[in-house]
């Protein structure tokens, strides 16, 4: 379930936050709201791998 949960979180997150790989922001001068929404993403992307 928890896993499940996490999926659709990620498909959530793919089309509602923004990509900053492919308007290619350098992780040194991003800001701290940037960096939240890395740090997020990254949490969910590695709860939702098999």
């Amino acid at each position: 379930m928890k896993k499940f949960a996490f999926k659709a979180l990620a498909k959530i997150n793919r089309t509602v936050l923004p990509s900053f790989t492919k308007k290619q922001l350098d992780i040194s001068k991003a800001s701290k709201f940037q960096l939240a929404i890395i740090g997020w993403r990254a949490f969910v992307t590695m709860n939702s791998l098999d």
